[in-house]
């Protein structure tokens, strides 16, 4: 009797073990899928969003109305389906801040802070910068110029450009304000007098 229930024994002792190993990997996995939805691109890096695009990239069961068919846009599309199960301000936001703001923040601070009022220096970084909010903003089929890309130039030129001294109207000098005023002044007796001599001249030959 003990030798034919001691393999029952540990069969059911192993059936309860797959039993409880496999309901442990359900949680966990349960686990990790409700916890998927809470991130957010903002704290991926750009790999990981190249990541996540090229793996859903292509894929025919996907319709995802975008700007062009370009791979680049395809890619923005997808990371915001992924994210946020289609496009909008917020992904626009996270996108701008991940890919444009990001380059033209580390190009830069790689320049001499003195250098940052010299539009010469900074206004080739400035033109990449308006070209990568654009060219996110007609991928998401969302209009450009738009309030959050008004507010990123706005929040750049704050952060480095408010200390650029600006070239404010002023006043023109004394010199130029009198010859502007007595330049009318002295032209109007003249004139009256050209006129007056006309008129002489008239009414003496008739």
């Amino acid at each position: 009797m003990t030798s034919n229930s001691l393999p029952l024994m540990f069969s059911g002792c192993f059936m309860m073990l797959l039993i409880l190993g496999q309901t442990t990997v359900v949680c966990l996995v349960d686990e990790k899928l409700s916890v998927q939805p809470a991130t957010t691109i903002g704290y991926q890096s750009t790999e990981g969003m190249q990541y996540v695009a090229n793996a859903t990239y292509g894929d025919p069961s996907l319709s995802l109305p975008c700007g062009n068919n370009s791979h680049l846009c395809m890619d923005y599309c997808n990371i915001c389906y992924h994210f946020y199960n289609g496009t909008s301000m917020d992904c626009l936001y996270n996108l701008l801040d991940h890919l444009c703001l990001s380059n033209f923040g580390n190009a830069m601070t790689s320049l001499n802070s003195a250098d940052w009022c010299i539009w010469g220096n900074v206004s080739g970084l400035y033109s990449n910068l308006s070209h990568c909010t654009e060219q996110i903003s007609d991928c998401l089929l969302i209009p450009w110029p738009n309030p959050l890309v008004e507010q990123t130039f706005v929040n750049i030129h704050f952060k480095f450009f408010k200390d650029c001294p600006s070239e404010e109207l002023s006043d023109p000098a004394p010199v130029i304000i009198f010859a502007l005023v007595i330049t009318p002044i002295c032209l109007i007796p003249v004139m009256v007098s050209l006129v007056v001599l006309k008129t002489k001249n008239g009414d003496g030959s008739s």
